[in-house]
């Protein structure tokens, strides 16, 4: 099938045999003939025997990404497809309340390094690996095929890019943009910009955890720190909370979050906004002896690597220890962290940990993730990487 073999160092196997998709290049001996970035490549052990077929990325610590683990099966735009359909026929499963839903998810579909995003009438590719790279114009045909009238839009900006030595590309790959992209979400309305917004427009993995956390709104003063464009907001507002401060450093994400709470023919005077960095914001409303009975951290990600947790626990903590004394009694914090460098565990003992320095109890009510159109393989646990903690203040 292919000319190209990489050759693994004795006891380096292990991981594949448990069919975990990734080979790293200090596991590599030996890479016979000369593959480009995205070549298929025959994995063997240090014995010779076949382990997977893999895409090439001889610029990244992630060497090569399995394709697959079967020695008979081909790696082209059938194999392709075919895990393509096996993702739609999943996600068509979960019968989702949203015409907003990530289409495919890398690894945990099969298809390392290509994610897909759809946006009502709109799909948004994203390809950060070599072998995705390689296969792009192949993904675009496949789509084009199941999906004639969408448009593809392609976010394909990412940085880790940069370490599979990718430059960058955005931009319309097929169709139009309408003017206006509108999504529903559990009977909500929200709009959505796939060209500037954050990961491929808005935050999907979040879609069941807003939901949940706004079960809890209802006549409650709710903050919502790093806002965004107000998913959490307008949940939160639809579901009866007495008034909602939304705080973000972005002030064109806040009009947008402005411009859903009219869309939603929701009561603007119960809330209020501030354009701010959270971690000041927390202090000074922490020296105004602010209290709400609700409070919803969902911070960008403070470490994308495990050597980056140490410095990530330190924010994490912080902005924890002060949301945790502007909780009320019987109030609740929802606390959130996206860095793949956190694990669940670590997570929860930053956030004990801040609650012991505040010198306040809580119950954990609930354990959140991302939703489960970002499913998690048990083959491939980096895959799980939004963590969430529903707590409740003892009073």
């Amino acid at each position: 099938m292919t000319p190209f073999t990489i050759y693994l160092k004795p006891g380096r196997e292990k991981s594949l045999l448990r069919r975990h998709p990734w080979i790293f290049s200090g596991a590599i001996a030996q890479v016979r003939g000369e593959p480009q970035a995205g070549d298929t490549v025959a994995v063997r052990s240090a014995e010779g025997a076949f382990l997977a077929w893999a895409a090439y990325s001889p610029k990244s610590q992630i060497a090569a990404r399995v394709w697959s683990f079967r020695e008979e099966e081909a790696v082209d735009a059938a194999l392709i497809g075919r895990r393509i359909d096996a993702a739609l026929a999943y996600r068509r499963m979960l019968d989702i309340d949203s015409d907003a839903q990530r289409l495919v998810y890398g690894e945990a579909d099969g298809l390392p390094g290509i994610v897909v995003d759809r946006y009502a009438d709109v799909l948004v590719l994203q390809l950060s690996s070599a072998g995705a790279e390689r296969w792009r114009e192949v993904i675009v045909k496949l789509f084009a095929k199941r999906f004639p009238k969408a448009a593809l839009y392609e976010r394909s900006d990412a940085e880790v890019r940069h370490l599979e030595g990718l430059k960058t590309r955005t931009g319309l790959m097929r169709g139009a943009l309408p003017k206006m992209l509108e999504i529903r979400e559990h009977g909500l309305r929200f709009r959505v910009d796939v060209a500037r917004g954050h990961k491929t427009g808005f935050y999907l993995d979040q879609r069941d955890n807003r939901r949940l956390v706004a079960t809890h709104a209802r006549d409650r003063d709710v903050l919502n720190c790093f806002a965004y464009t107000g998913g959490f907001t307008v949940h939160a507002l639809a579901a009866g909370a007495r008034s909602v401060l939304s705080i973000d450093s972005a002030a064109e994400a806040l009009e947008q979050a402005r411009a859903h709470v009219t869309l939603n023919a929701l009561d603007s005077a119960r809330c209020a906004w501030r354009t701010a960095d959270v971690f000041q914001e927390l202090r000074r409303l922490r020296d105004q002896s602010r209290r709400f009975g609700l409070i919803i951290l969902d911070p960008p990600k403070f470490a994308p690597t495990y050597q980056m947790a140490e410095k990530a626990a330190r924010g994490y903590k912080d902005i924890n220890l002060t949301a945790m004394k502007l909780l009320e009694p019987g109030g609740l914090l929802a606390t959130f962290s996206c860095s793949g460098g956190v694990s669940a565990e670590l997570f929860q003992k930053i956030v004990a940990a801040a609650a012991w320095d505040a010198k306040a109890e809580f119950r954990l009510l609930a354990r959140m993730g991302q939703a489960a159109d970002h499913p998690v393989s048990l083959d491939y646990p980096e895959g799980e990487y939004l963590k969430g903690l529903l707590l409740y203040r003892v009073g």
